[in-house]
């Protein structure tokens, strides 16, 4: 595949050809994407943050992971196609948002949040 919407385009497919539409309602989309990122979430919680950060040197344990973030990307991929939202599109405007509440100079290297943006 080559695009997310290529990708959206299969994963309809696939709904369609169950007849799985009626399932893939935004809630339920949202409650299996939160219910994958909690089993990524278990590959990687009694790891150091040294270990966790070379999961994917251990083949099976990289190949659990690599499997967890194909069900997340898949599921959020589904979830955006049902409610019309363009991915990179959403992704990019958090991007500037983000680049607006954490200028270089005041949060390089802290964690602390920035305020929300006010108005203009």
């Amino acid at each position: 595949m080559e695009s997310i919407e290529e990708l959206a385009g299969r994963l309809r497919e696939f709904a369609a050809e169950r007849d799985w539409e009626q399932f893939h309602t935004p809630k339920n989309l949202a409650m299996a994407l939160s219910g994958e990122v909690g089993e990524l979430v278990a590959e990687l919680q009694w790891l150091t943050p040294e270990q966790s950060v070379r999961v994917m040197d251990d083949p099976e344990a990289g190949a659990r992971v690599r499997a967890e973030l194909g069900d997340v990307f898949s599921y959020l991929t589904r979830l955006a196609d049902v409610l019309g939202v363009d991915l990179l599109e959403a992704a990019a405007d958090k991007m500037a948002e983000g680049a607006l509440r954490y200028d270089p100079e005041t949060y390089r290297g802290s964690a602390r949040k920035a305020p929300p943006l006010r108005p203009t």
